[in-house]
């Protein structure tokens, strides 16, 4: 077991103020981050449409938004350990603002993806923002903590969709991301002015537990290159599945080779460095690592949702429900409002019972909800339903692995260990719009008198398959995860 013993860790159960209101501030950072994003989704039909791409690129708008992220969020874990989390915490801000600046302004795809890559960058702020609450909040209130953000980014999501769908509606895309631009230089000013935390002496911290032994952090670039060309290899080889033909699948037999090569030379270069990007050691601990596999599943659930539920609403009859933006927010809501409602109430639970058996009921939950969305999406009620069930499962998962992360690992490496979650959940997050994609490209049809092809319904129950059979073998891995957790950690039973 991976765990500190440290004696700052079992402080009093009270809650200091300066915690809550660094909590506050991390939480209107989440909100706003989930605001950005999910105000952009009810317009992917209008991207396609606008940009005259495929439902498989289309998918690369969210997609490499979360690849960046995922790249970035354990090199900014890092330097947030190096740096100090406040500075670090700053810097992403300004290049998330700069980001979110230039998006409305995009006129193709090729600069719609650029600038993606530098709103990605700024996701990289939520390793930073976890290991202020794991330093500030006393180790059995931690879930609360994790619970309110969590709250907050459905918080988020419900302010985006409803904004988003009149904003698309009357503005166009466009608009959603000017109207980003005034909050992010709000809260940058916030974090300036509020955010005060103790930070290690820039570029030093003592590892080593003996004083007078420091040992400098340096950041590991081989790794983070070697990173960056699998996870993109991996994911550019599934918009290849859609051609069919023998030049496409050579292509994406090759993409997949170079991902598996360059995923080898990344672990090769993780176990030679000094100062690892990944700690393997930390990452293959046996509770450490099922509750990250339990958070990828959280993260390709979540966005397989919002690739794919657009499309099918506003798809024209019979193929889709024909509806504008508005109404496709509305049927997204419910997923939303209940991740609103049961972030908190899941910290509070976890609080009380320990992580693995909700862990365990929030799997079987999201089961039920992905197998319903796949015998029954024939009408925008029976999808908003599901979507409530299953964003209910799911938000038991995600608050009660993040909890067992946080608790086993220790405190000098929470910015890695954080950095690490974050970037395994995003990399799963990039799986689900792709898959997603590849399934509605692959499954198209046309339909008289209406230009341009769309989706079957097959597409859609193949993805709602999938997701289904993912979800039904979390539940085998959050039964396994209560069989490892060593009852000497705190609120894991």
């Amino acid at each position: 077991m991976v765990m500190s013993r440290d004696s700052n860790e079992l402080p009093s159960d009270s809650i200091p103020a300066r915690a809550w209101k660094t909590l506050v501030i991390l939480s209107l950072l989440a909100t706003m981050v989930m605001y950005a994003e999910t105000m952009l989704v009810p317009a992917i039909p209008d991207l396609i449409k606008d940009f005259n791409i495929s439902y498989s690129t289309s998918s690369w708008i969210l997609t490499t938004y979360l690849v960046a992220g995922a790249i970035m969020t354990p090199i900014t874990g890092k330097l947030s350990d190096i740096y100090g989390k406040k500075r670090m915490l700053l810097i992403i801000m300004i290049i998330y603002a700069v980001g979110v600046s230039l998006g409305g302004f995009s006129t193709n795809i090729y600069e719609m993806l650029t600038i993606r890559v530098i709103q990605g960058i700024g996701m990289s702020m939520f390793p930073i923002a976890f290991g202020l609450i794991r330093e500030q909040f006393p180790i059995r209130k931690l879930a609360i903590g994790q619970g309110v953000i969590s709250s907050m980014f459905a918080a988020g999501a419900v302010i985006g969709l409803i904004a988003g769908g009149h904003l698309i509606q009357n503005f166009g895309w466009q608009a959603t991301f000017f109207s980003i631009i005034p909050v992010v230089i709000v809260l940058i000013a916030i974090v300036q002015k509020f955010i005060n935390v103790g930070e290690v002496h820039p570029q030093w911290r003592d590892d080593s537990g003996v004083p007078g032994t420091p040992k400098k952090l340096r950041l590991d670039v081989q790794g983070a290159v070697t990173l960056a060309v699998s996870v993109i290899a991996f994911l550019m080889a599934l918009t290849f599945v859609e051609t069919g033909d023998s030049i496409g699948s050579t292509t994406m037999l090759g993409l997949v080779g170079v991902g598996i090569v360059y995923l080898v030379l990344f672990v090769l270069i993780e176990r030679r460095s000094s100062t690892p990007l990944v700690d393997l050691k930390v990452l293959m601990n046996k509770t450490i690592l099922p509750s990250n596999i339990l958070i990828m599943v959280v993260g390709m659930s979540m966005f397989m949702v919002f690739q794919t539920i657009p499309v099918l609403i506003r798809s024209p009859s019979p193929l889709g429900f024909g509806e504008d933006p508005v109404a496709t927010a509305n049927v997204q809501l419910p997923f939303a409002i209940v991740l609103l409602i049961f972030g908190p109430t899941s910290g509070f639970i976890i609080s009380k019972m320990g992580s693995t058996k909700p862990i365990i009921a929030g799997s079987i939950i999201g089961a039920v909800g992905f197998a319903a969305l796949l015998v029954y999406h024939s009408t925008e009620f029976m999808i908003s339903a599901n979507l409530a069930v299953l964003s209910t499962g799911l938000s038991l998962i995600n608050v009660g692995a993040m909890n067992i992360i946080m608790i086993a690992t220790p405190k000098q490496n929470v910015g890695v260990s954080m950095g690490m979650s974050t970037l395994i959940r995003i990399i799963g997050a990039s799986v689900g719009p792709a898959m997603a994609g590849m399934f509605m490209q692959t499954h198209r049809t046309t339909l008289p008198g209406v230009a341009g092809s769309f989706p079957t319904q097959d597409s859609y129950n193949l993805i709602f398959l999938c997701a289904t059979m993912v979800a039904l073998a979390s539940i085998g891995l959050a039964v396994f995860l209560r069989t490892t957790v060593s009852k000497t950690l705190v609120h894991a039973k």
